[in-house]
């Protein structure tokens, strides 16, 4: 059996620590085990592992996530990655064709597709697994996961079963006969009343199921080729694509904890502290929560059931019952995302600057992880200064490797081939200055740090 859990988003929802590259799987907001705040990527993660699926795990997501999970899950994550952004369907197909002629999985292999957020207990993958079982007793084209309802929601979609009062098979499953989105309270307390599921978002397929459907629509099925033709694959959800069109499926009931974390009401209802970073709640407040990435405090008096979360990207400022609203007030927005996560660190910017001949400043705080290191590159369009303010580490710059460390500026032509390694964590003040300061003025020669070394000619300090 193989996981592929889907990580997308466009960082919308959970606005403004939220942006296009950090989606709220990334932010670090919920208790660990260990007392440090940890992400719902983190969390879902370390229980796949416990749960002994992690060496069968793979990561299907978009180019600007990839860093971000890297940061957070390490570098040998077995990551998919789309070409660019379309919907569900066309990343399980692609990384459908990734498993078959790539990987040379077995076209009898179980696949089960699943969010990369749930909130959940550790008993959901656990039945999760069962889903190989179910497959194979029932003969089913799909084997869903189903939570049972806890309460007339209107936010979910059901799992309706194929007949009123119709009992589980012997393997515990039941039979779909069909799908409701977000129905009204009444609907959705007349549904339940029909034993129907919370759709979760979880399905399983055999391989060669999928691969026979991309063939008769005349899709690719080889990895290479499909990723050529991804644009051309229809941008709709594998839902409607292929779930709603399929006339054999069942649903596993899963009768624990399960919660979508993807609005501020609900994702606060799990955090164990009302304050995050710096911030004072005073006077008659209860049910609120400050979430603040800002080095400036904020100070909330005599205010109830709201939030306040604060960030490079903006400040919002809602009451809870309000703040799902959030997504649709933000879609339009392109500005660009002011924090990112990458496989070497993080960085954030600190201004930016454009003048009237069309000239543009931007000023970052970038922090690269201790054995970590930025990739060899240049730029096309902009130069670069960096102050290091703290640490030591290695500069490769032009075929040449020295030593850098608190105190030294260095002056990055528009040009000139540069990285960085850190020994110990490092932090530097870059100022970009340009035409267009973008983070695709980026040409990147190499990654690992041995290579790049060998690509100078030298050795590496000592």
């Amino acid at each position: 059996m193989k996981i592929l859990l889907l990580s997308g988003g466009s960082g919308k929802r959970l606005w403004p620590l939220s942006n296009d590259s950090r989606s709220k799987q990334f932010l670090k907001v919920l208790p660990g085990a260990d007392g440090m705040l940890e992400s719902m990527v983190k969390r879902v993660w370390g229980q796949i592992e416990r749960a002994g699926m992690r060496e069968h795990a793979y990561i299907a997501t978009s180019k600007s996530q990839v860093e971000m999970i890297q940061s957070q899950l390490g570098s040998e994550i077995e990551l998919i990655v789309e070409p660019e952004r379309r919907d569900t369907f066309p990343a399980i197909a692609l990384a459908a064709t990734y498993l078959y002629s790539v990987q040379g999985v077995s076209m009898d292999e179980t696949i089960v597709v699943m969010p990369v957020d749930p909130y959940v207990e550790e008993s959901f993958f656990e039945v999760s697994k069962e889903l190989e079982k179910v497959l194979n007793d029932s003969g089913a084209n799909l084997a869903l996961m189903g939570v049972k309802p806890t309460y007339p929601s209107e936010k979910y979609g059901y799992i309706v079963p194929a007949g009123p009062g119709r009992e589980p098979d012997a393997g515990g499953y039941i039979h779909v006969g069909s799908f409701k989105e977000k129905p009204t309270e009444s609907e959705a307390a007349e549904l339940i009343g029909r034993d129907a599921l919370w759709n979760c978002g979880v399905f399983a397929f055999k391989l060669d199921y999928l691969i026979n459907v991309l063939i008769a629509c005349g899709y690719p099925i080889q990895y290479d080729e499909m990723q050529k033709q991804y644009g051309k694959l229809p941008k709709i959800s594998f839902d409607y694509e292929i779930v709603e069109r399929s006339n054999h499926i069942v649903a596993l009931p899963f009768d624990g904890e399960w919660k979508d974390l993807g609005t501020w009401n609900t994702l606060t209802e799990e955090m164990n502290a009302s304050i995050i970073g710096k911030g004072i709640i005073a006077g008659n407040s209860s049910g609120t929560h400050v979430i603040n990435e800002l080095d400036i405090p904020i100070t909330l008096l005599g205010l109830s059931n709201v939030v306040v979360a604060a960030s490079p990207d903006g400040i919002l400022v809602s009451d809870k019952p309000s703040s799902p609203m959030i997504k649709e007030i933000m879609k339009h927005s392109t500005q660009r995302p002011m924090y990112e996560e990458r496989r070497w660190g993080r960085y954030r910017v600190l201004d930016y600057l454009k003048y009237p001949d069309g000239s543009e400043v931007l000023t970052k705080r970038l922090c690269i992880s201790p054995d970590h290191n930025l990739s060899y590159q240049y730029h096309e369009l902009r130069s670069e200064v960096w102050t290091v303010i703290a640490g030591e580490g290695d500069m490769a710059m032009n075929g040449q490797v020295f030593q850098v460390r608190s105190g030294d500026v260095l002056t990055i032509k528009q040009g000139c081939r540069h990285s960085l390694r850190a020994r110990t964590e490092m932090e530097i003040i870059e100022v970009q200055t340009g035409s267009e300061l973008v983070e695709e003025d980026i040409v990147r020669l190499a990654y690992d740090w041995e290579e790049i070394v060998t690509i100078c000619g030298a050795r590496t300090p000592h």
